[in-house]
């Protein structure tokens, strides 16, 4: 007899553990650029799509067919017995749909630390091999009946069988494939390249968590019995302090190591957080994944500044470490926050010897199989895509897509905000500084009349703070500039920025928003333009801007045809 409230609670936990693909790729688009923003969703949509055939064709059979200590069977198209390993009152396919996203979460891991320089037809080859024979493997050895299962390791939800499959992964992987182009300077030090919409990465991380509650939650495939639902309650529990308390750590340690909290670091602290508890959620008290979290918080950002500086290893995600180093604390530390048989409660160490021993057999296996499969991927079709691929974007090269963002353009509207608190500075006062600081010379406040035979055409480019582009604009207004080009840009001046640091890089020329503002005059003297800028955009301080001004040979108004003086002017 089957049970419809354990059916359902398999089911639900397999369509959020499916939208997890969606945080995935939020995460792994916002931590890159968006040159290639198409290749990295089309690369999360593509593995699952890949991996749910190829998991239905042979990798269920090799994981779950049989109790062999180290394989299960050869049972294509999913067409044996499998009464043995159903959870109670779960029909057969229910239970396949819910480990058939188990499997492409593995590999999709594996995209982000790889991001920006892989051929788009390789990932689609390894991702497949992941799912068809690397990912039921090791997943038969732990959740199969398997040597490990034999022995007593333990991981509940997936720590080692699927993230850590997927970062270890990942890491030989990236290794293999070389840091991205600009990476790392002729002195070995790394450069930060900043992902382009942290917006979307967060937006990810919270999908990510969301759907935790199910990758774990429903991991008890049933909710039948008082113990049961007790056990769900706590796992809920366990899952979100491990994540809640790993963020806040890694917040800490950035801010003290850096001198700010870490955005991008904080948001990988959350995942970790959630990487680590999944092998012990059932077994550990919510103390104990606190502590886990605690753990994971310090470990985490030291990881990515370890395969960033010392190993070379070009990771824009940090999957390695995230999912690879987490995923394998999460299961030794199991070891020793667990209640029933833990170190730390009187258990010994033979359970903690066990964790290190599964973790250890299993990074062995992907590091020899995927090393395999990427050295003849390499000497095959090629692993990496060219430097020119590179440098123009995967998404142009890879899928003829000229932008992923194709109908957005940057803002140009920008509230002016300046003083230390927010409150714009009085215009005298400041105008008063200026004078002082800047001595700004008017040739004559009474305007001339100007005949279009005698007047020259002049381009005045400003470069300035967006906070600072309002005043401006109405500072042009008053003196009758009505016409204006703005374009939001990044730059720099001869300071080359403040020093900053992005995931524990220092940025040694930090790029900062300025806005670009081009006015060609011919009525209203330049003198008068540069003087009423000066006034708008001064406030004493590094990066007030620049005004550079040029020469215009001639101007063209296309609708009436007019040149010259008459193309400025009116209708």
């Amino acid at each position: 007899m089957y049970s419809s409230v354990n059916t359902i609670w398999v089911l639900l936990g397999a369509a959020m553990v499916f939208f997890m693909q969606a945080g995935f790729a939020m995460c792994e688009a916002g931590f890159t650029r968006s040159k290639n923003t198409g290749n990295i969703l089309m690369k999360n949509l593509m593995d699952f799509c890949i991996g749910t055939p190829a998991f239905w064709l042979v990798g269920f059979g090799i994981m779950f067919g049989g109790t062999g200590a180290l394989i299960g069977s050869f049972d294509p198209l999913v067409r044996g017995d499998y009464t043995a390993i159903l959870p109670a009152g779960v029909p057969i396919w229910a239970f396949f749909i819910f480990q058939t996203v188990f499997c492409a979460t593995a590999a999709t891991i594996v995209s982000g630390a790889m991001a920006e320089r892989t051929k788009f037809i390789s990932y689609c080859i390894y991702s497949a091999v992941i799912s068809l024979v690397i990912y039921p493997i090791s997943g038969h050895w732990i959740w199969g009946g398997g040597w490990l299962a034999q022995i007593g390791f333990h991981d509940f939800a997936g720590s080692t069988a699927v993230h850590m499959v997927g970062g270890v992964a990942a890491c030989v992987g990236a290794k293999i494939l070389g840091p991205r182009i600009g990476k790392y300077g002729k002195d070995g030090k790394p450069r930060a390249i900043l992902g382009h919409n942290l917006s979307i990465a967060a937006l990810g991380v919270f999908i990510l968590w969301f759907c935790w509650f199910g990758f774990n939650g429903c991991s008890t495939v049933g909710m039948e019995g008082d113990e049961t639902m007790l056990l769900a309650g706590s796992i809920f529990c366990t899952t979100n302090m491990a994540a809640a308390v790993a963020c806040v750590t890694t917040m800490v340690f950035t801010w003290l190591r850096y001198g700010k909290p870490d955005v991008s670091m904080t948001f990988n602290a959350a995942l970790g957080g959630l990487v680590a508890i999944t092998a012990g959620c059932d077994m550990v008290s919510i103390s104990g994944a606190a502590a886990i979290g605690i753990c994971v918080g310090i470990v985490m950002p030291l990881a990515i500044g370890f395969f960033d500086k010392v190993a070379k290893i070009d990771d824009p995600v940090g999957a390695i470490s995230v999912h690879g180093v987490c995923g394998a604390m999460g299961t030794i530390l199991t070891g020793f926050f667990a209640l029933n048989g833990g170190l730390l409660y009187g258990g010994g160490t033979a359970f903690l010897m066990t964790q290190c021993l599964g973790v250890f057999f299993v990074i062995a296996w992907v590091v020899v199989t995927m090393t395999i499969v990427f050295q003849v991927i390499k000497h095959t079709i090629g692993l990496r895509a060219s430097a020119q691929e590179e440098i123009e974007g995967l998404d142009i090269q890879e899928h003829g897509l000229v932008s992923a963002y194709a109908d957005f353009m940057p803002a140009t509207s920008v509230n002016g905000i300046s003083g230390t608190n927010g409150i714009p500075a009085p215009a005298g006062s400041r105008a008063a500084e200026m004078d002082k600081a800047i001595p700004v010379q008017v040739v004559s406040d009474a305007k001339a009349e100007i005949s279009a035979s005698d007047v020259k055409l002049s381009k005045v480019t400003i470069i300035c703070n967006q906070a600072r582009f309002e005043e401006l604009k109405s500072a042009m207004n008053d003196i009758g500039v009505t016409g204006m080009t703005v374009t939001q840009v990044l730059g720099c001046g001869i300071q080359k920025g403040k020093t900053e640091y992005y995931r524990g890089v220092e940025m040694s020329m930090n790029l900062l928003p300025k806005v670009q503002v081009d006015i060609v005059v011919s009525k209203v003297p330049v003198s008068e333009v540069i003087s009423a800028a000066k006034r708008a955009l001064f406030t004493g301080h590094i990066g007030d801007g620049k005004i550079f001004i040029y020469d215009v040979e001639s101007v063209v108004k296309v609708r009436t045809g007019e040149e010259g003086y008459d193309a400025l002017q009116g209708d």
